[in-house]
């Protein structure tokens, strides 16, 4: 019975999917392979799929990262994307619903691209700011960061596509990532960092679980006991364990852990070394037997198994205007009102003549943080052109960059070069042999090319970039490259630079996002053009190449860039300033070193708020940064990475045509010595999780410190009031506590609001966190309204991790309910019964 290697699996004689049938299915798989066969699927067959099986009716998988997107097996412009808002903004939503909506355009995205396997969602907590992925994580907290994943987990998978909840476990930081080892003890790692994944298997079902870079406690996860217990005996997972990619170190170890499938192939610690070690006893067949197993499972239930249909049909192709308009509305109700002083926002666009939009962030803002989580999206809508379109020719709105946030080169864009072969914008790339014949050619839009899993990349001897540079004005032009490796880079037939770059960081996922740069100086006239040419030689052995061409252009000195902006402000009715992070400061691959804004962007805050006392900020970043002016201007709002409808997301919540739903997933400091929970750097390769329970709000709440903005902070566009909490006076340990909460919109329009339950009990005879998010729920209202909500408290929020099991702890507990960690403005009594 075979198969082509397709998506299209054959209909004829297919069972339907029930569990009893596939089981018989696969089974019936596995018995007609041979050993050598079955340890051949257990390794990516290359970066992003695993090995077809035609004789047993199993094509390849195919797989991508997310968890903002659907990559596919590309990884640059020829293949655009859906760009979504960031983790970090999707949870801002605590929107359950949405994400189950989003997760099925993801499904869609994925079917557009072929994709089975979607590697995502990041369940990751932010048990510090500083973490370098913490904008791909969801929360500080496990309650919101479980159900916001579970919901993301249900919307891709009740499409037919897979999820793959990750880094398991504590991945919370990047610093020595591959050899971090974090020392954790059981009640915290059961309580925090288990409990999200917990959520996402035994209630959401997830398909495939990532196995992280880490150690855990002395032991590497893709060898650890944990990928056994609790994620198979305790939580019933029947899925397929994948490794990060390169996280699989050994062969026996590895083999006889609950460790499935290593990525990427086709090379590995198994292959023919994992046949020879079950030929000599050392790793059961019996054990590779399970693997293969949940393999085909998973494969039966992507469709990707010959006679089975799938566990899910296929998505409906979602329209572009469609996929648009989601991620419009995503974007909008993710967005966090942090201040309003005087109500400046909503904006009256009758009233407005002149609009200053200032900040590095403004006529480029961005839409997504750096590494494996991002995409290229069809098109991104910055601030500027969002504002100017929703405004129209009636209001004047006006630029000025005001401060850089970066420095360095950036690629070059379309519209500074033309490739000299087929006259469009952007670069000519070819692929030469080791004798210069000519292997591949192609036209590229973009100057940053990336080749991960190309085989004509991959066994070329050199990458040659050919392009005609123009210079829109004159000035003093840095051009150069960004990458790891041999280089040769000429203009105008002079050799600007010829050498080898050595990495600045050990991490692979580093050199290749944020590698190290050569620039020469060239002094150009206003549109002059000159010829360029970049040419890499390939390392043998890679299986990923990057590389940019790249440019920065002159500049304004800094004082006059600054003087520009302010004195824009001081003609303008309103002043709104864009400012944020860069892909040099929140990226896969290193953690930050500082929670501040680069460059003079807090310089430029202050100074256009000195003269404009109307001046509205937009932070576009991912996680915290320090805002040490937030007192100064009226209006904050945090916008996240909002993905490519970023503009008139942002247009509409300025406007007032959408409210800013969103309410903080994480605490934002006033200064970063205040962080109770900061360092990300292990000593001596251990990472000690000294704080315990402690992190995020917990952690304020326990130190005492009053931080900028707390979890749970949103302003919205009305006033909401929380008139009472009901609950049962006493529970039975083991039941769930089923609270009612009366809610006032209060304010002049119509609004949502989150109702979150906070659990506290400070009489305990166990170490406890001064309180916990034990519920919430979302309420709208008209104005005036008042409406009635049930919010139900699970019954492990009042249970703790002890002996090796969860324990209840008799006695009064206090249920308080509030708009925030800190403002909590209602309570009510729960005594659990003893038992």
């Amino acid at each position: 019975m075979a198969v082509a290697d397709s998506h299209a699996a054959p209909h004829r004689n297919r069972i339907e999917h029930q569990p009893e049938a596939v089981e018989r299915r696969v089974a019936d798989a596995l018995a007609a392979l041979s050993l050598e066969q079955k340890v051949r699927l257990l390794t990516g067959a290359d970066v992003w799929s695993t090995y077809p099986e035609p004789a047993i009716g199993l094509r390849r998988i195919v797989v991508s990262d997310g968890p903002v997107g659907v990559r596919g097996e590309l990884w640059d412009e020829r293949d655009p994307s859906v760009s979504l808002p960031s983790p970090t903004a999707l949870a801002a939503t605590w929107d359950e619903a949405l994400l189950e909506r989003l997760g099925a355009l993801l499904a869609s995205e994925a079917r557009r691209k072929g994709v089975d396997v979607v590697l995502g969602p990041t369940v990751n907590l932010h048990r510090s700011p500083l973490g370098g992925r913490h904008f791909e994580c969801f929360s500080e907290d496990p309650l919101l960061t479980g159900r916001i994943g579970a919901a993301y987990v249900r919307g891709l998978q009740a499409h037919g596509v897979g999820a793959t909840p990750k880094h398991y476990v504590a991945n919370d930081s990047e610093t020595e990532r591959f050899t971090l080892d974090a020392r954790v003890d059981q009640r915290t790692l059961r309580e925090l960092y288990l409990a999200p994944f917990e959520r996402m298997i035994v209630g959401a079902r997830a398909w495939l679980v990532m196995a992280a870079y880490n150690a855990v406690n002395g032991v590497t996860m893709t060898e650890n006991a944990l990928l056994a217990s609790p994620l198979d005996d305790e939580w019933g997972f029947d899925g397929v364990v994948v490794s990060d990619w390169t996280a699989t170190r050994s062969t026996v170890a590895a083999a006889r852990a609950r460790m499935d499938l290593a990525m990427p192939g086709p090379r590995g610690p198994w292959g023919d070394a994992l046949v020879a070690a079950v030929r000599s006893g050392e790793v059961p067949e019996k054990a590779i037997d399970e693997k293969v197993r949940r393999l085909l499972r998973l494969a039966a239930r992507v469709g990707a198994l010959e006679g089975v249909a799938p566990a899910a049909p296929a998505p409906a192709q979602l329209p572009a205007a469609a996929a648009a308009k989601l991620a419009r509305e995503t974007a909008a109700a993710s967005m966090v009102l942090a201040r309003n002083h005087g109500d400046v926002l909503p904006l009256d666009a009758a009233s407005l003549q002149r609009v200053a939009l200032i900040g590095p962030n403004a006529a480029q803002g961005r839409i997504q943080g750096g590494g494996s989580a991002s995409v290229h999206p069809h098109y991104a809508v910055s601030p500027l052109d969002g504002l100017r379109a929703a405004l129209g020719q009636r209001v004047e709105v006006r630029h000025a960059l005001g401060a850089r946030s970066e420095e360095g080169l950036v690629p070059v864009s379309g519209d500074q070069v033309t490739d000299p072969v087929t006259g469009e914008h952007g670069v000519h790339v070819r692929l030469l042999d080791a004798k210069g014949g000519v292997m591949h050619e192609e036209h590229r839009a973009v100057g940053r090319l990336t080749f991960i899993g190309d085989l004509r990349a991959n066994q070329a001897s050199r990458i040659e970039v050919t392009t005609r540079f123009r210079a829109a004005e004159a000035g003093r032009y840095q051009l150069g490259v960004a990458g790891v490796g041999a280089y040769r880079l000429t203009a105008g037939g002079q050799v600007l630079f010829d050498e080898t770059v050595a990495p600045d960081k050990e991490d692979l996922a580093a050199q290749l996002l944020a590698p190290p740069q050569r620039a020469a100086e060239l002094s150009l006239a206003a549109g002059q053009e000159i010829d360029v040419a970049l040419t890499h030689t390939v390392a043998p052995d890679t299986f990923a190449v990057a590389f940019s061409l790249g440019v920065e252009v002159p500049a304004l000195p800094g004082d006059e860039e600054l003087a520009r902006a302010v004195e824009l402000a001081r003609s303008s009715d309103v002043a709104i300033v864009v400012v944020g992070t860069t892909e040099a400061i929140e990226s896969e691959g290193f953690d930050r070193s500082s929670l501040a804004l680069p460059g003079r962007q807090d310089e430029l805050v202050s100074a256009v708020a000195a003269v404009n006392p109307r001046t509205i900020v937009l932070v576009n970043s991912g996680g915290p940064v320090t805002m040490p002016w937030r007192e100064e201007v009226a209006a904050v709002l945090l916008t996240w990475f909002p993905g490519q409808e970023f503009g008139n997301a942002v247009a509409d919540v300025l406007l007032g045509a959408v409210e800013p739903g969103g309410r903080l997933p994480t605490t934002w400091p006033s200064r970063e010595e205040d962080v109770p929970v900061l360092s990300t750097k292990p000593d001596n390769g251990k990472l000690v999780y000294a704080e315990g329970l402690h992190i995020g709000y917990r952690a304020w709440a326990r130190a005492g410190v009053t931080p900028a903005y707390p979890f749970g902070h949103g302003l919205g566009y009305t006033r909401w009031e929380i008139l009472d909490v009901e609950a049962p006076p006493s529970v039975a340990p083991g039941a769930a506590v089923e609270a009612r909460v009366r809610v006032r919109n209060a304010g002049p329009r119509r609004g949502r609001h989150v109702v979150q339950l906070y659990l506290s009990r400070p009489d305990s005879e166990v170490e406890r966190p001064a309180l916990w998010l034990a519920g919430f729920a979302t309420v709208d209202a008209e104005p005036g309204q008042t409406v009635e909500i049930a919010v139900t408290v699970e019954p492990r929020a009042f249970a703790h991790w002890a002996k090796g099991g969860w324990q209840v702890e008799p006695g009064a507990y206090t249920l308080h309910a509030g708009h925030s960690a800190t403002v909590l403005t209602r309570q009510a009594g729960v005594t659990v019964l003893d038992a």
